[in-house]
């Protein structure tokens, strides 16, 4: 599937969870989702703890994180190697 299709499954209304992206139909953050995957958890375990979301969500939500991270940066602070 292709990003931009994985894009329609991504929903942004004002009036559902303070307007910020959500897996369509659902109250499922994409940001929850997200720190699931930075977290360790796989695709299956999040599919078993949702089970009303399909694995296209959960790369949905990966493929608008990647859209995110084209138009906006985060500052990092740098470390220092010793």
């Amino acid at each position: 599937m292709r990003p931009d299709n994985l894009l329609s499954r991504i929903s942004i209304d004002p009036k559902i969870c303070f307007g910020k992206p959500c897996i369509r139909g659902h109250r499922i953050w994409v940001s929850l989702i997200l720190d699931y995957l930075a977290g360790g958890e796989t695709i299956e375990e999040i599919l078993e703890a949702y089970p009303s979301i399909e694995r296209e969500d959960v790369l949905a939500c990966i493929a608008y994180g990647a859209e995110m991270a084209r138009d906006v940066f985060v500052e990092l602070p740098l470390t220092e190697k010793k």
